[in-house]
Order: C-alpha cells, then sequence, then structure tokens
C-alpha cells in the first residue's frame, strides 16, 4: 500500500511562508489526482487545494493568489507553497493522492498531517 508521508510544517510569523511536501513510500507509475486538506479541532476535513483528474487547479478562496499546489512526478512528490501566511491559515494539513502504483492498481492515500501555525 502507498504511504504519504509529509513534512515542512512549522511556527512562522504572520507574511511569512513554508512550502509543505509529501512524498510516497515507494515509487509510483502516476498521480492522477491529488490535494491538500486542512483540518481544526471540531471540524471536518476541508479542501484548501487541489489538481484533479480532468486536469487544471481548484483552490479555495481563502488561499488564492497566496498558496500554490504542485508536484514533481520523478521524485514521488507534492507540494503545498504557502505565501503571506495569515494566524486563521493555522491548521492540520493533510496531503492526498490518487494514481496508480508500479503494478496498475489504484490507490487513495493520505498523508500523516503536519501542523501549521502562523503566529507573531
Amino acid at each position: 500500500q502507498v504511504q504519504l508521508v509529509e513534512s515542512g510544517g512549522g511556527l512562522v510569523q504572520p507574511g511569512g511562508s513554508l512550502r509543505l511536501s509529501c512524498e510516497a513510500s515507494i515509487r509510483i507509475y502516476r498521480i492522477f489526482a491529488m490535494g491538500w486538506y486542512l483540518q481544526a479541532p471540531g471540524n471536518q476535513r476541508e479542501l484548501v487545494a487541489a489538481m484533479p483528474g480532468g486536469g487544471g487547479t481548484n483552490i479555495a478562496d481563502s488561499v488564492k493568489g497566496r498558496f500554490t499546489i504542485s508536484r514533481d512526478d520523478a521524485k514521488n512528490t507534492m507540494f503545498l507553497q504557502m505565501n503571506s501566511l495569515k494566524p486563521e491559515d493555522t491548521a492540520v494539513y493533510y496531503c492526498n493522492a490518487e494514481g496508480y502504483t508500479m503494478l496498475m492498481e489504484i490507490f487513495n492515500s493520505w498523508g500523516q498531517g503536519t501542523q501549521v501555525t502562523v503566529s507573531s
């Protein structure tokens, strides 16, 4: 089974930047859909940014112009670049990816979550 390992979270001041990474534990053939989600205590997990299978990107209104979603297929890694961070961006961020393993089996996996805290 494909495991996604997240890194890059931490404490940053308002206006700062972070880049979250999400790396597959094994080599995969292709990602055909991916996304980043956030979850605050007592709330459901909600979409921040996604690259759906149909192409293009979907970005939440609250982060448009500040966050960028991307991936590097050669490194089996996806990224969330977060700029101009605000205190309201504070949350646990989760990555999700769906695609094919090298055996051409479909996988859908979640990262373990990484804490992002924006505070002075």
